[in-house]
């Protein structure tokens, strides 16, 4: 631990004598700029069109294989011992363009990767710091340049930078394990505010260098908006990206919600927001773990959140070395067969129809005029729409364009409930993971939500 000290000694030194980005204490900035619905809406447009994204956690955990930040937080292993993985983490391997390649491939529109976990170890080359992979490391170069080169290079990815509020290695943050803090907040404003410093030096970095499509932090959950700052924080990144989005981290001031790892039973009340999601049980690289969701359990989540109206945000996690994981590798592509296959019913579609109406999952697209039918199983007969008020005009296989019979039954002459809409979905069209039916109705989707009616005339 005594060179991660004399590191911090040094840091602190320069902090002292004006770093950039030390204008930040002085508090100038006002609160964050208003915006209509319209223009929010007009922001979050490619967010709202991309649905698949793959996270990236890789620091010095993977040496070990031990949980990323959490682990000395949590007491498991001495901080000492956590921190000696810096010099195991040599990124020899490391080739960003194959990651990139493979992420467009999955068939993901945007990617996010973990700048700073918990630990404060950056990878890239922060001049607020000596806690960074260039400096710590024996890989001895900045590894997010690269990477965010190559994404940049493909037109259709939008790039997203994970940043860790908290910073559990630096010497003015409050908070150090789960048993020890270095001091409470309140007690001493003049080294938090030498934090803030710290902080907003760091983010103008990385907003200087790289102006991202969005920012996904971590960590708020210790401070409240007002002590991290938040409104000058989302002014700051506006500077250089306006129209960024921001996730939910941020202690009130983000654009879209965030749930981890469970899949909302019910369809979350914030217009925008993302699963988050590891395909084994940890999101930094852990070899122990063999816990891995089969493709297909990943795709059914993934439909799952197509069907409530959001994204799904996978996690990847590569070796200290670089080299990513063969399941891992193996999913993703899993992921862009599907994708490919069923473009028309993945990107620019909306929430679908309420699961009482139908035995699976469903999207619409933009007009709302196609319902998008997901089957993660094979029908042991027709499948069946409840509640359809519209007239269909015509049913096909998505990826495959064979048209499909369909037939309404129960419409009854005497009252002007929907009969009930049956599909035949022979073997032969099935998809090996998940089959789409597109569903061509006579406009909008209109349903029946009423509890039925008992015969008055007949």
């Amino acid at each position: 631990m005594t060179h991660i000290h004399s590191f911090w000694k040094n840091f602190c030194l320069l902090l002292l004598l004006g770093l950039p980005g030390a204008v930040w204490a002085q508090n100038t900035l006002g609160p964050t700029t208003s915006e209509t619905p319209e223009q929010l809406a007009k922001r979050m447009a490619w967010f709202a069109e991309a649905k698949l994204g793959i996270f990236i956690h890789w620091g010095i955990y993977a040496v070990d294989g031990v949980s990323e930040s959490w682990s000395f937080h949590n007491n498991y292993l001495p901080y000492e011992a956590y921190m000696r993985q810096c010099k195991g983490f040599t990124a020899a391997h490391y080739r960003p363009k194959e990651w990139v390649d493979l992420i467009a491939e999955s068939g993901a529109r945007y990617t996010v990767i973990t700048t700073k976990h918990h630990d404060g170890v950056a990878l890239w080359d922060t001049k607020a710091s000596a806690l960074s992979v260039p400096k710590a490391t024996p890989a001895r170069r900045d590894v997010l340049t690269p990477f965010v080169e190559e994404v940049r290079r493909h037109p259709q990815l939008h790039l997203g930078l994970y940043y860790s509020l908290l910073d559990w290695s630096h010497p003015d943050y409050p908070n150090f394990t789960r048993t020890t803090t270095r001091y409470a907040v309140k007690d001493d404003s003049a080294r938090w505010g030498r934090f803030c410093r710290f902080n907003f030096a760091q983010l103008e970095e990385l907003s200087r260098a790289y102006r991202p499509d969005l920012w996904w932090f971590d960590g708020d959950w210790e401070q409240d908006a007002a002590t991290w700052r938040s409104a000058d924080i989302v002014h700051l990144l506006r500077r250089y990206a306006p129209d960024c989005i921001i996730n939910s981290r941020i202690q009130g001031y983000g654009n879209y919600a965030t749930p981890e790892q469970g899949v909302p039973v019910v369809r979350p009340e914030a217009k925008y927001w993302e699963l988050c999601m590891t395909m084994n049980d940890s999101w930094g690289y852990q070899p122990t773990d063999r816990n891995y969701k089969t493709p297909q359990m990943l795709l059914r989540t993934y439909v799952d959140c197509l069907s409530n109206g959001g994204n799904l945000l996978l996690d990847i996690a590569p070796r200290a070395d670089g080299t990513l994981p063969e399941e891992q590798v193996d999913i993703l592509k899993v992921f862009g067969r599907w994708n490919r296959k069923h473009a028309e019913a993945v990107y620019a579609t909306r929430a679908g129809i309420p699961a009482e109406h139908f035995q699976g999952y469903s999207t619409l697209n933009a007009a709302g005029d196609i319902l998008y039918l997901y089957l993660p199983y094979r029908p042991n007969g027709p499948i069946e729409v409840k509640g359809l008020m519209n007239r269909v005009h015509r049913v096909w296989v998505v990826g495959n364009g064979a048209m499909l019979p369909y037939k309404v039954y129960n419409k009854n002459y005497w009252n002007d409930l929907p009969g009930n809409l049956y599909i035949d979905v022979p073997d032969t069209v099935l998809d090996e993971n998940i089959t789409v039916l597109a569903v061509l109705l006579d406009g909008p989707c209109r349903l029946y939500r009423g509890e039925g009616k008992v015969i008055t005339s007949n």
